[in-house]
């Protein structure tokens, strides 16, 4: 059975035994925020249409969100809830607000006004429908589980799926949610800021011609390596950074990386190794963690003192409108700025 990545990093973040217990294997040779999706809700998700943009909403108005769905809403909704991090972060990010909100959503500083409604994967229905929404947003990656799919749909209130697992699914989510409240022209504006910052990594990563892999490791000590198919590997991609761990057969729990055992890591030799570590400081990092281990110790990413702490949230738990950050954050390691 598949396991839900974003979900294990938070629980990993309670404790930093097994970050701790990494090196020693290989020397020797809120509760959940978000799913990484089943191979069904990804390329459910992927394939679905997302809403265009249009000229100011006349509602009712229907539209077809990220799982597919044609949803009719009859007015402007000033209600919003939204029971993920991603879908709270797309709702701001076209200049409206939410009333309701998942527990672990917790960006934009703003959002935090808004009344928790259980986690993203146990929303509180009473709590949503003590609000009395005029819209509820869920995620189309996380909720696309049957199991949390099914008794959403059944809320008596319109609602919508939107969420992302890459680049594309961001543009995708902000015109949708742009077009479910009236709020195109913030929608394409946003649209138009994340891409300029694509523009603007691509021109200063132009000519480096670098190889990086991107990795975590679960509570058992194992490695993963993020390939082009997760959200942190379409990243990579985007940014035209050649990533060897793409070539890796898919394997492991989590959809979208690879097992990756410390002989991979060395045939590799990546110039850059970008590590995602669950646990907040004062835990231990992978990226002091990594060198240590004697089969790491002569990597180039390791002698070029180019292990790289990547924020767990942005690349993780919360993919969205942020992406920019992370578009910014790979080049300012990669190229200085």
């Amino acid at each position: 059975m598949k396991v839900s990545l974003r979900r294990l990093m938070l629980l990993l973040a309670a404790s930093a035994i097994a970050a701790s217990s990494l090196a020693l294997a290989a020397c020797g040779g809120d509760d959940d925020d978000e799913a990484t999706p089943t191979p069904a809700a990804t390329a459910t998700a992927a394939a679905s249409p997302a809403a265009s943009p249009t000229q100011a909403a006349a509602y009712p108005v229907t539209v077809t969100d990220m799982l597919g769905r044609k949803v009719e809403i009859k007015s402007e909704p000033k209600t919003i809830v939204a029971i993920s991090p991603t879908a709270v972060e797309l709702v701001y990010a076209v200049g409206k607000t939410v009333q309701g909100r998942a527990a672990s959503a917790l960006y934009p500083e703003a959002a935090k006004q808004a009344t928790e409604v259980g986690t993203a994967y146990q929303p509180s229905f009473e709590a949503i429908l003590a609000l009395k929404p005029d819209l509820v947003i869920a995620d189309s990656v996380i909720h696309a589980q049957p199991n949390l799919r099914q008794p959403i749909e059944q809320l008596p209130v319109p609602v919508i799926f939107a969420g992302a697992n890459s680049y594309q699914q961001v543009l995708d989510g902000l015109r949708l949610v742009g077009q479910a409240l009236n709020a195109q022209p913030a929608a394409e504006q946003a649209i138009a800021d994340i891409q300029k910052s694509l523009d603007d990594a691509k021109k200063a990563l132009a000519g480096k011609n670098v190889t990086a892999i991107a990795v975590l490791a679960d509570r058992d000590q194992t490695l993963y390596a993020a390939k082009s198919t997760s959200y942190t590997g379409d990243i990579l991609k985007q940014l035209g950074i050649t990533n060897p761990a793409d070539a890796l057969p898919d394997s492991g729990p989590f959809p979208g990386y690879a097992t990756i055992p410390p002989e991979k890591v060395i045939e590799f030799n990546p110039d850059y190794i970008f590590a995602i570590t669950p646990a907040p400081p004062p835990a231990p990092r992978l990226t002091t963690l990594i060198p240590t281990i004697p089969p790491f110790r002569g990597l180039k990413a390791v002698t070029s003192n180019h292990v790289v702490d990547t924020d767990v949230e942005l690349f993780v738990q919360a993919p969205g409108p942020r992406v920019k950050l992370a578009f910014e954050a790979i080049t300012k390691a990669v190229a200085g700025q």
